[in-house]
């Protein structure tokens, strides 16, 4: 008997461990943190003035894809989000556009809309949001199909959007309203606001934040990193002659937007990450015995670019503020769930060409194309030689949408017509590629920017003639900068993974955002998105 007991006793002892570390073999928590509009390179230019603690500890201890890239077009923040999360581009996961032309419709469709759903929280006209429009699962639906709904989601974002679509269609979402200045949510999701989001609410942070002067973090003639701070490049807010430090938020707000206006500041990135960390205590967060998920989207970064760029003290400014946000983000995870049990990756949604207008004046190749000039003159030969009429239903997004019905009538040939018309576009200053529709659905592009078109072309919903600009060119004004292309200053950006199982270190092999979703699946062991076309990260995923 005594033997027995000494047998079963080490086996205990054997086994134990091993049944206890297969039960503790998953983190706590996973954060996915999505930059709006970050280029891999911030992480450098701005990193002698980085904390040890914020992006240079993701950086150090974490792994990074150093060569991380946007693998279709077009480079927009509702296609990013979905695309990280999915695991697959446009083609598959149908968000194809920030909003995109819907012929049945003959208007355009916004990428979070839903009007069979209502405003809960918030005002009436930020309600009708819900992750419909997404057509594949995310690794967050995933993740909760998975545990039998055991694990919770959460996506937290100024933008609806950047929230929606990373929490899937099983998840919880909230969002800003900028016309209540408070977090709100749908129908979709819940019948009222949960008793955390009241509470947040009612302590106006958006109030706290607009109070404030925004001035730089440090004094202004050491951020050596951007270019002067008065300049004809960047756009000014209404009210300010300048586009210059100091900006008196209080003064400001009046003039543009109210309670909107902090989604230009980085303080919008304080806000939401305040809402945040409220989102991980009142849901309880990596509190139970399943791997919960925060999908956290800083929408500021890309207001402040678009009306800045990329070489502004503002956009230096805000991510020297963003880091420090981002070390308050490890230090509260690193006292609420422990060091190396949770797991973090941090991304950008697209990142950003320069202002064209400072390039041309520092002899760079590029410029501004004018779109009306082309529209005006593209109707004008389509009707001097097949007669007058609605020819082009829709131009967005750099796609043309043509009036099927009237081609039908005219008995004209489609693919024919289409290559007409991109071979005349070929003409205009700034326009380097047109591809047809057609072409997009019959044909297989193995490389280049046609490639990333049809990783972009989704055959129900996309245009009939696609446009490719010159590298440098855009088609906004004189001042301020957009992203949108398949080159390389709007697709590649970061991919750092921190924490749980992620080994230090870098890698300059290239790789994809659409690799994130099947990074998770294999170190969570769940199954991928259904949707999804990456690949897992190997230097991550396999143990050495």
């Amino acid at each position: 008997m005594k033997k027995l007991s000494i047998v079963f006793l080490l086996f205990i002892l054997a086994t134990g461990p091993i049944l206890a570390q297969s039960e503790a073999d998953k983190p706590k928590l996973i954060v996915g943190i999505v930059v709006d509009q970050m280029r891999q390179e911030y992480l450098y230019r701005f990193a002698d003035r980085y904390s040890d603690g914020g992006f240079k500890r993701l950086m150090n201890d974490g792994f990074m894809m150093k060569n991380g890239h946007y693998n279709y077009i077009p480079t927009y923040t509702g296609p990013g989000h979905a695309s990280v999360y999915t695991g697959t581009t446009p083609a598959t996961h149908g968000i194809i556009g920030n909003d995109w032309y819907v012929e049945s419709l003959d208007r355009m469709l916004y990428c979070a809309e839903d009007t069979a759903v209502t405003n809960v929280g918030g005002s009436k006209d930020n309600g009708f949001i819900s992750p419909r429009n997404l057509l594949t699962t995310t690794i967050t639906d995933e993740l909760r199909i998975a545990s039998q709904k055991r694990s919770k989601v959460v996506g937290v974002a100024i933008k609806d959007r950047g929230a929606s679509l990373p929490a899937g269609h099983m998840g919880d979402a909230y969002w800003f309203d900028a016309n209540t200045g408070e977090f709100m949510t749908s129908s979709y999701y819940h019948e009222k606001l949960p008793n955390w989001v009241d509470k947040f609410n009612k302590q106006k942070v958006v109030d706290k934040y607009l109070s404030q002067t925004w001035n730089t973090l440090y004094p202004i003639n050491t951020y050596t990193a951007s270019m002067e701070d008065d300049n004809p490049f960047e756009g000014k807010f209404s009210g300010k002659d300048s586009p210059t430090f100091p900006y008196d938020l209080a003064e400001l707000r009046k003039t543009n937007g109210e309670f909107g206006m902090i989604a230009s500041t980085p303080f919008g990135n304080s806000m939401t990450l305040d809402f945040a960390l409220a989102a991980l205590e009142g849901e309880k967060l990596g509190m139970g015995e399943e791997t919960d998920f925060l999908a956290l989207s800083f929408s500021s970064p890309d207001y402040i670019g678009h009306r800045f760029g990329p070489q502004s003290k503002e956009v230096e400014d805000n991510y020297l503020r963003l880091d420090k946000e981002i070390e308050r983000l490890l230090n509260y995870l690193d006292k609420t769930y422990g060091k190396d049990q949770y797991l973090v990756f941090l991304s950008a949604d697209h990142a950003v060409a320069e202002i064209a207008t400072h390039m041309v004046s520092q002899n760079v190749p590029g410029g501004n194309v004018r779109t009306g000039v082309v529209n005006t003159e593209l109707l004008n030969f389509i009707s001097s030689k097949y007669g007058e009429g609605d020819w082009i239903k829709n131009s967005s997004n750099g796609q043309l949408f043509l009036n099927q019905e009237l081609i039908l009538e005219k008995k004209m040939n489609q693919e024919d017509f289409e290559n007409e018309i991109a071979q005349f576009l070929l003409k205009f200053d700034g326009i380097k590629e047109v591809y047809t529709g057609t072409a997009m659905r019959t044909k297989a592009f193995p490389y280049g920017r046609a490639k990333l078109l049809q990783m972009g072309y989704n055959h129900k919903a996309s245009g009939d003639i696609l446009i490719i600009l010159e590298p440098g060119w855009l088609t906004g004004g004189a001042t301020g900068t957009s992203h949108g292309t398949g080159f390389t200053y709007d697709t590649n950006v970061p991919i750092l993974f921190y924490g749980w199982h992620v080994p230090a270190g870098e890698s300059s092999r290239y790789a994809t955002i659409t690799d994130i979703a099947p990074t998770l699946s294999m170190m969570l062991d769940i199954k991928l998105p259904n949707g999804a076309t990456g690949q897992p990260i190997l230097e991550i995923t396999d143990k050495k």
